[in-house]
């Protein structure tokens, strides 16, 4: 029998998703054995022409990492998703927009104004600018449009599951590859679409096994400014963590280790937004009822937009309308 048919692919992204998946050591192995790897051009020259002739839905299992930030990331996703019987939104980028989705408060304009002509390490006298398409001797060449607005891939087309993390856990990647395997080769039911893989309902509070004392606070500060208690919650030291805000599933490995978190697994069940939830968390820690103070302590959390929307902002309720 033909083996099921494997296609990885990175849209925008750092490429962190395609590392992950080589940290699962030598279970690597396991799926090289048992899938037919027919695209990943991040780690070998696949062509898109050869995944455009192939035969609908005969992909087994596609792994689409990164959000859609361009034309050719849209084309592909559009193609996946029609070759693919199961499309996972692999890491925090393709699930939720990441770091990619923070442009989503400037307009394409502005990001290449600044990138090309503003920014204090750009030389560029001639305020040359990136175009789609250029004459040289030898032809034309082309390059995708940058989009206005960042999308996430299940805003884009239909997605079966969610890997969340940024990247996703190489534990859970291996635990994640060894479910469907068996549910391939024992004939198992697959779980219900739109499961989150690799991931609990609960928080990473819940993992977290720090002390919370409901201490209060006036001041916020960065890991660096303070000793950091290895016992206590990081949020009771003044320490923006947001773990309230986030789903279970790494294991707390940051916060375990002194680092709070910054929220990569994604939102937990029945929460809706990563900043209105870590909004209600910041108010219950912060010492003080006078309008005045409170602002004063609020105004020293460094970069809030940055912080609390740091891998939401593509699919939080602050999206503006999805223009390309």
């Amino acid at each position: 029998m033909a083996k099921p048919k494997l296609a990885v692919y990175w849209a925008a992204s750092c490429g962190g998703c395609d590392i992950a998946i080589l940290d699962i050591e030598n279970k690597i192995l396991d799926v090289a054995d048992f899938f037919d790897l027919v695209f990943w051009p991040c780690a070998a020259d696949f062509k898109y022409k050869d995944v455009e002739a192939m035969e609908d839905n005969s992909i087994t299992l596609t792994l689409f990492n990164g959000a859609i930030r361009n034309d050719e990331n849209y084309e592909i996703a559009k193609l996946l998703r029609k070759k693919s019987v199961v499309l996972c939104a692999f890491g925090s980028c393709a699930s939720e927009g990441c770091i990619p989705g923070l442009a989503n408060m400037f307009d394409k304009q502005g990001i290449i104004d600044y990138a090309y002509k503003q920014s204090p390490s750009t030389v560029n006298p001639d305020g040359i600018t990136p175009q789609t398409k250029v004459k040289v001797p030898e032809g034309e060449i082309t390059i995708p449009a940058m989009w206005n607005t960042v999308w996430t891939l299940p805003q884009t087309v239909d997605v079966d599951y969610i890997v969340p993390g940024c990247p996703p856990q190489s534990n859970q990647i291996a635990a994640v590859v060894e479910a469907v395997i068996d549910i391939l080769k024992n004939g198992k039911e697959l779980p219900p679409k739109g499961t989150v893989l690799g991931a609990s309902e609960k928080t990473c509070c819940d993992e977290c096994p720090r002390e919370r004392n409901v201490k209060k606070i006036r001041k916020f500060v960065r890991p660096q400014e303070i000793k950091i208690d290895s016992k206590i919650c990081l949020m009771e030291q003044g320490l923006i963590c947001c773990g309230p805000a986030t789903r279970a599933g790494c294991g707390a490995k940051c916060v375990t280790a002194g680092i709070p978190c910054r929220g990569c697994y994604g939102l937990p069940a029945h929460v809706r937004d990563a900043g209105a939830k870590m909004i209600s968390a910041v108010a219950s820690v912060i010492d003080a009822t006078d309008p005045e103070e409170i602002q004063r302590i609020v105004d020293t959390i460094p970069d809030p937009m940055g912080t609390f929307y740091r891998f939401s902002m593509a699919e939080s309720m602050l999206r503006r309308k999805q223009t390309t």
